[in-house]
């Protein structure tokens, strides 16, 4: 996991002296300076490469985790004509190695994300369909000032591009590196996407598709099938040269990805510990299940005990290292953020994460009041593909903030394209459930914990009521926050809020509060527009995102 910026030149020309600031930047010092805004992804080492005659340059902020020694970038083959920034883990590199390596007589991957540039040689712009993981990436032709730019199917890593006065094309893995300079003309790179072409002229190479985005699916769910499909998920993730841990909130989801890692790696150690962490208020409802699955699996367990105003301090650095002024992802992101910092002091790099579970098996508890079948897979697909400016996007950011990598074995691609096949009357929750051929009101994610139920987890976490995040770390934590949050805004300034921010604008004086700092930090409407926005079905949650029953 890293960081990457990237400015191409419209033309293939050196970029002119008004994007330079005049004559007091050099190309290479421009880039350094905004990379240097998402330095924190990458603290391990900066690698600029940087072609001036063709308005070119490329930077990577690393976090070295796969192929420490020889993985740094940018990337450049070996004849000097293809230069690669890659940002995140290519998982079945190893399985690409191996075919590369056949093909060509002898190959060795620097790291994982070098297979990426190998393809690219062989495949040309089609090298999509070759590669599984979470990924964001931006590859420079010279033979033909071609650019390729491409970002995983569901947005586990962040990506934005933008456009200068000049029309050259930016590209960051978060948005603090363009809005300055590309001012209204930055956006969100979609996930699930690749662009190629010239710049001015890119177009759309690829697209994520699958039946299940567009149909309702009929494939009875097979619960012996589902849990190999996880564990398998699970054991791809598991892949790095650093030492790994987990979160554990004690809900089913972390519990669960903390279990299979653990049978997993004992199949090489059966001594082995993971390392696991939970955070949350003294007395947190989190603590105790937490706890239950640590002493259950085994794990090295830590806890994280802290105050309401020491995360509360942490307002603005949460919007700013989000990007965003949603309300839910800025709650669950305050004590993620101080957790994260206490995960990277003990010296662990990398983290599994139970994160896109609820999307993709209809975890919330809003999805007890579907109305039938076809608008609860509806919503799923909805979520799914609005998860990379929420979920996504809080799990990578706020963790990367610290210096930590962050894995979702949930989203794995071929996990949940089995998951999303399954017919959705096996999965939704409440009367309307049919799994195993009968009518039962069963409780969310029924299928998940039925294919577990069989030493995996305690009883009373397997099968423990959702609780969100935020609520999870202490109830006092949401109400807390909320009324500090609106205590800070007074009637006369809320009642301006659709003047001063007509677009997105905030109903709650909470979300007035976050939307103002966010405003400072990143102003213009364009950057605004990269944010979440919460839409309401007739039978889904209401104003307040903390999901409570």
């Amino acid at each position: 996991m890293c960081g990457i910026f990237s400015i191409f030149s419209r033309g293939g020309e050196p970029i002119p002296p008004q994007i330079l600031h005049g004559s007091r930047h050099s190309l290479r010092e421009l880039a350094y300076r905004q990379s240097g805004k998402q330095r924190h992804r990458g603290p391990d080492s900066t690698g600029v490469y940087v072609l001036p005659s063709e308005g070119v340059v490329m930077v990577h902020e690393r976090l070295r985790i796969v192929g420490v020694e020889r993985g740094d970038q940018p990337f450049v083959s070996e004849d000097g004509n293809l230069i690669l920034v890659a940002n995140g883990e290519i998982y079945n590199y190893l399985e690409l190695s191996a075919e590369i390596a056949k093909r060509r007589g002898s190959y060795k991957p620097k790291s994982d994300c070098h297979v990426i540039l190998e393809l690219y040689q062989d495949y040309g712009k089609d090298l999509l369909q070759y590669i599984t993981g979470m990924f964001a990436f931006a590859l420079y032709d010279r033979r033909t000032k071609e650019v390729l730019l491409a970002r995983d199917p569901f947005g586990i890593i962040p990506m934005y591009v933008g456009e200068d006065a000049a029309g050259n094309l930016w590209v960051a893995s978060e948005m603090k590196c363009l809005v300055d300079t590309c001012g209204s003309k930055v956006e969100t790179f979609p996930p699930g996407e690749a662009r190629f072409g010239r710049v001015g002229d890119l177009k759309v190479s690829w697209q994520f598709e699958q039946p299940w985005l567009t149909e309702v699916p009929s494939q009875p769910c097979d619960l012996s099938l589902l849990r190999a499909n996880l564990e398998s998920a699970v054991r791809s993730h598991l892949q790095c040269d650093v030492q790994l841990g987990a979160l554990l909130s004690g809900g089913v989801d972390s519990s669960l990805i903390a279990s299979i890692a653990t049978k997993i790696m004992r199949e090489r150690d059966p001594s082995f510990r993971l390392k696991t962490f939970s955070v949350g208020l003294k007395d947190a409802p989190d603590f105790q299940a937490a706890r239950n699955v640590a002493k259950y699996i085994g794990s090295d367990h830590k806890e994280l005990v802290f105050e309401v105003d020491e995360a509360l301090d942490g307002i603005r650095d949460v919007v700013y290292h989000l990007e965003s002024f949603d309300v839910a992802t800025v709650r669950c992101s305050l004590p993620m953020l101080l957790l994260t910092r206490y995960i990277k002091s003990t010296g662990i790099k990398t983290i599994l994460s139970g994160e896109g579970s609820d999307e993709i098996f209809g975890g919330y508890l809003y999805f007890h009041k579907a109305p039938n079948y076809q608008l609860f897979h509806e919503e799923l697909v909805r979520k799914v593909r609005g998860t990379h400016l929420s979920d996504c996007l809080r799990a990578n950011k706020v963790a990367m903030a610290k210096g930590v990598e962050l894995r979702v074995p949930f989203l794995d691609t071929g996990f949940v394209n089995h998951v999303m096949q399954i017919r959705p009357e096996d999965k939704i929750p409440g009367p309307l459930n049919q799994f195993g051929g009968e009518q039962q009101n069963r409780m969310e994610k029924y299928v998940l914990r039925a294919a577990f139920a069989d030493n995996y987890l305690p009883d009373d976490v397997l099968w423990r009521q959702k609780e969100p995040f935020s609520n999870g770390v202490g109830y006092d934590w949401v109400d807390t926050i909320l009324r500090e949050a609106s205590s800070r805004v007074t009637d006369k300034e809320f009642s301006t809020a659709a003047i001063r921010f007509p677009l997105n604008t905030p109903s709650t004086k909470e979300a007035f509060y976050y939307r103002s700092i966010f405003a400072e930090q990143f102003p213009g409407e364009a950057a605004a527009g990269t944010v979440i926005k919460r839409e309401r079905n007739n039978w889904g949650c209401g104003e307040d995102p903390s999901g409570r029953a």
